[in-house]
């Protein structure tokens, strides 16, 4: 494996609302280069635990290497954050204090993975952050069908191109297999319309950027997962135990707001309901009214957080 290099977004700010305490059980669902999981363990030292887990291996080996001096402290698995329930079955823990996730790619999947996650490399169409995964990005362009492939890119990347580029990837492989990302980002730049080259003038977005995220979202299941995970996240919490969730895209962060404000509500009768009858109370309080952006130093300093957004909720202690 190539050396893993990736940097930790708003460490900061995830520090501060996680409320991070000596001794408290932490799960950090989304490990990438283990920024944020060194920062945890350094602030629930001496017999505090943290749950390490990412879908990646590359992410997970890096883990290994990077947390052995908190061996005693961490507890490491290659997973998904929808089976952390299972993992907490596991190491018979009820809950944690704390849970992180961080949805972004990391700069070692796009650089280093080789896996074909940047449309700008040349690489075999895979995209699966879990390579333990049967279908990759080269299976889906291959085997959807052209109507499936423009609500994907609809959908998943608010493509406005996307009936134009379903149906010249559906041209394009009746003549020739579609293996890597280069032939995917030429196709997708031959069906839009006429436009400045990215970087030119009035042009700031690579023509496959929505392209090649709708695709590794489907590839990933990554809304169906999370959708998921924000279902059963309160249950994973012990009281006053906080969720903060990084998303870095609108279809992600309507999903982390929507259930954490349900969550909060509680209630669920129809609004023109006189009063309650169902009679459920909030288990969640939102603690970041607004999503929380990078401050302007981080996003200078890493680019790659400009398009962060941190929410964060805390689960509340229910009297008997």
């Amino acid at each position: 494996m190539m050396p893993y290099h990736h940097t930790s977004v708003m460490k900061k700010e995830v520090l501060r609302y996680l409320n991070c305490r000596p001794g408290k059980v932490y799960a950090d669902c989304t490990l990438g280069g283990s920024g944020h999981a060194l920062a945890v363990l350094a602030d629930i030292m001496p017999e505090g635990l943290l749950i390490g887990m990412d879908q990646d291996r590359d992410a997970v080996e890096n883990a290994e290497k990077v947390l052995a001096s908190y061996a005693a402290n961490v507890r490491i698995f290659h997973s998904n954050f929808e089976y952390l329930s299972d993992i907490f079955s596991e190491l018979n823990l009820k809950g944690a204090d704390g849970i992180l996730l961080d949805l972004g790619l990391s700069l070692h999947q796009i650089e280093g993975s080789g896996r074909g996650f940047s449309f700008r490399r040349d690489e075999p169409l895979d995209m699966r952050m879990d390579t333990r995964a049967e279908m990759t990005a080269a299976d889906l362009i291959a085997e959807t069908d052209a109507g499936e492939l423009e609500k994907i890119f609809r959908n998943y990347g608010e493509e406005r191109w996307s009936g134009r580029i379903a149906r010249k990837i559906a041209t394009v492989r009746k003549q020739k297999a579609i293996t890597t990302s280069a032939q995917l980002a030429q196709i997708v730049c031959d069906a839009v319309p006429s436009r400045p080259r990215a970087g030119a003038p009035g042009c700031s977005r690579h023509p496959a950027t929505r392209v090649f995220m709708a695709v590794r979202i489907a590839v990933n299941r990554e809304l169906e997962r999370l959708e998921a995970f924000m279902e059963e996240a309160v249950s994973l919490l012990n009281p006053e135990g906080r969720l903060c969730v990084i998303s870095f895209h609108s279809l992600e962060d309507r999903i982390v707001k929507q259930r954490m404000k349900a969550l909060e509500k509680g209630c669920i009768c129809p609004p023109d309901f006189p009063q309650c009858i169902c009679k459920r109370k909030g288990t969640l309080r939102v603690l970041t009214r607004k999503a929380l952006p990078p401050s302007p130093d981080e996003i200078r300093m890493n680019p790659m957080s400009r398009s962060a957004k941190l929410r964060a909720a805390e689960k509340l202690r229910i009297e008997n």
